[in-house]
C-alpha cells in the first residue's frame, strides 16, 4: 500500500453551537467553511458533529460536507476521526474519509478510502479568536502483496 495526496484542506468554524453533558462531555454542531487545493481545487462547506469528553479533552469528529470544485463538480465528503488534545495551539487531528462523486475525474474515489493528519490551529493574537483547521488529505492506494 501507500498513500496518494489529493488535497489540503483548510476551513473555520464560522457558526458554532454546544449542549454541555453528564460526565463533563460535551456535544458540538459546528458549520464548517473554506478550501481545497491541490488534485481537487475548491469550496469545502460542511457540518461537524463531534463528541468531546471534556472542555479541553479530545474530540471524534463526525464530519458530512461538500466540495464545490472548480471545474464544476460536486464531491460529498464523510470524516470520521479522533481529534487529540495537544499540543496546545496546534491540536493533532487523524482521521479517514470517503469520498462520492457522479462526475469524472472523482467518480474513482467513490470506492477508495483516504486518510488524513492535521491540526486545529489558534492564533495568540486575541484580534482573531476563531480557530482554523488545516488538513492533508491522502488517498489510500491498494497495492498486490508479496508472496
Amino acid at each position: 500500500m501507500r498513500l496518494e495526496h489529493l488535497y489540503r484542506l483548510r476551513f473555520t468554524y464560522p457558526h458554532e453551537w454546544t449542549v454541555a453533558l453528564e460526565g463533563g462531555w460535551q456535544q458540538h454542531l459546528f458549520l464548517a467553511e473554506g478550501d481545497c487545493q491541490g488534485w481537487i481545487t475548491g469550496r469545502f462547506r460542511g457540518v461537524n458533529f463531534p463528541l468531546r469528553r471534556t472542555v479541553d479533552g479530545p474530540f471524534q469528529p463526525d464530519f458530512r460536507a461538500v466540495i464545490e470544485t472548480d471545474d464544476a463538480a460536486t464531491i460529498m465528503v464523510e470524516w470520521h476521526g479522533y481529534g487529540r488534545a495537544y499540543p496546545i495551539g496546534r491540536r493533532q487531528v487523524v482521521g479517514s474519509m470517503l469520498h462520492l462523486s457522479d462526475q469524472d475525474p472523482y467518480r474513482r474515489l467513490n470506492d477508495a478510502i483516504c486518510v488524513c493528519v492535521g491540526e486545529v490551529r489558534t492564533s495568540d493574537d486575541p484580534a482573531q479568536p476563531r480557530s482554523h483547521l488545516v488538513l492533508d488529505v491522502a488517498e489510500l492506494v491498494w497495492e498486490p502483496l508479496d508472496d
